[in-house]
């Protein structure tokens, strides 16, 4: 049993009370595994997210040669305990020019750049492939780089399918590398710059400092490199769209008469268990950045003082007045400085804010799953938004929303933003809810399943039967 090709979400009309798991950070389980094909001997990944991202990625180590080991977690269905048997920075398989290793990496980005530096480690011929949008995405700084440092690389117009003829280590081989359309290019040189003996400059905004930069960095800092183990955080980008849940999950709350707002006991209390403290994920800030928004959000004047007290602090009246002074006049919210893949969600709750919110610095989200600028647009657009795109910049404008069948772009995160939406908008309808298999499997399992491990939504297909838990897992 699987998903529809079109399911509608039901918005909740009571408040929930929850803590959800979600899974293992993409960001950081691609890493790892390729650090721990790098290492020396045994390393035990656990908490690392299965998903057709990651499946991706084991699978094609397995092709080079590693061993691999694969074992379901307890806590968590769609992470795995992943144990990889590390060669000490060797490759184990090759090709040849007439007959190239194939390696498949579907529309994994992490896949593609982080494989296309690794297998340079090594003589052989590679022939790097994935779906069509995966041939569309920019590769072009990465493969530059790579023939900087003495690798050959074999390509039309520096983009997949491509050809990598690997060589070996290239002691004291030096190359430069620019971030200005994908962070991942310096990741996956930083990645294998040890085991190949290559010196790497990064360049482009804010270089090192860069948040995905700096995570690999971190990671690479850490990592146990003579094998061991290592606890994946989960995954802070799924987890925004349940913060943004907690804020705004029910329809016309119950008014307490005495005071003239909500009662405490209707306000909805949604957490993310284990929420990532490293500082590594970039999107560890929607936290943060969900509860300044809540102060300039349409439902915020409804809650009790004393709510308010524990949430913003004793001052939070004066910190509001400050977001809605004179002079104040959007609220700004940067892809580059304040949050990851994570800011989607954000620009989904944009019409509910009382200022208009702007979204400056979205460049890099052109060139992902889907050209996720206009999607964006599109799609808030039909459900009754008015969004203006103006260069990399998205500004969202108050509004009352009403329902629209929503076009994912086979992009999960168009898809999960939407279906948040759907907790509160009556009549959103989302096609192709699979797509969230790249990341979040049962990403609708958890919209549907009773508090306190779910939100207890109805999920219909296009009849307007509900669907069952089995039904709801993305396959």
């Amino acid at each position: 049993m699987s998903l529809p090709d079109l399911i509608e979400i039901v918005p909740l009309d009571k408040p929930v009370r929850a803590e959800i798991t979600v899974p293992g950070s993409k960001s950081i389980t691609n890493r790892a595994l390729v650090l721990a094909a790098l290492a020396e001997g045994e390393t035990t990944l656990q908490g690392a997210l299965w998903s057709e991202d990651t499946q991706v990625m084991v699978e094609c180590l397995q092709e080079l040669g590693f061993m691999v080991n694969v074992a379901p977690d307890p806590d968590e269905p769609c992470n795995r305990t992943i144990t990889v048997y590390g060669l000490a920075g060797k490759v184990p398989r090759g090709g040849t020019l007439e007959q190239p290793l194939e390696l498949f990496v579907g529309n994994a980005g992490t896949a593609a750049r982080f494989l296309a530096a690794m297998v340079c480690l090594v003589e052989g011929v590679y022939r790097l492939h994935g779906v069509p949008r995966m041939h569309e995405r920019p590769q072009a700084a990465l493969f530059r780089a790579l023939r900087e440092l003495g690798y050959r690389i074999d390509c039309a117009n520096d983009r997949l399918p491509a050809l990598v003829h690997g060589a070996g280590p290239k002691p004291g081989a030096k190359c430069q590398v620019s971030i200005g359309e994908s962070s991942q290019f310096a990741s996956a040189l930083m990645l294998s710059a040890g085991a190949g003996n290559w010196w790497v400059d990064v360049v482009g905004e804010d270089a090192e400092e860069t948040p995905y930069v700096a995570m690999t960095a971190k990671l690479m800092a850490t990592f146990p490199r003579r094998g061991g183990e290592f606890q994946i955080e989960p995954d802070a980008s799924s987890g925004s769209y349940f913060w943004a849940a907690a804020t705004w999950t029910w329809s016309d709350p119950k008014r307490d008469e005495k005071d003239g707002g909500i009662e405490c006991d209707s306000i909805p209390q949604v957490t993310v268990k284990r929420w990532p403290a490293s500082g590594w994920q970039v999107d560890a800030r929607f936290l943060t950045w969900i509860i300044e928004f809540e102060m300039n959000s349409t439902w915020s004047g409804h809650y009790p003082p004393e709510f308010m007290v524990e949430r913003y602090g004793s001052d939070w009246r004066n910190k509001q007045a400050a977001l809605r002074a004179d002079g104040y006049e959007q609220f700004v919210t940067s892809r580059r400085t304040d949050l990851g893949d994570s800011i989607m969600t954000a620009i989904v709750l944009g019409p509910f804010a009382i200022l208009p919110a702007k979204f400056p610095d979205l460049g890099r989200l052109r060139v992902q799953e889907s050209e996720r600028v206009v999607a964006l647009r599109t799609e808030l657009t039909k459900c009754g938004a008015k969004v203006i795109e103006t260069g990399d910049t998205l500004e969202v404008f108050p509004a009352q929303l009403h329902g629209a069948t929503i076009e994912t772009y086979n992009d999960h995160r168009m898809a999960m933003c939407f279906a948040i939406l759907g907790l509160k908008v009556p009549g959103i309808k989302i096609k192709n809810p699979s797509c969230v298999k790249k990341t979040f499997p049962n990403f609708f399992q958890k919209l549907a399943a009773p508090p306190p491990r779910g939100l207890g939504a109805k999920i219909l297909d296009d009849s307007g039967r509900e669907l069952t838990h089995d039904e709801l897992f993305a396959e």
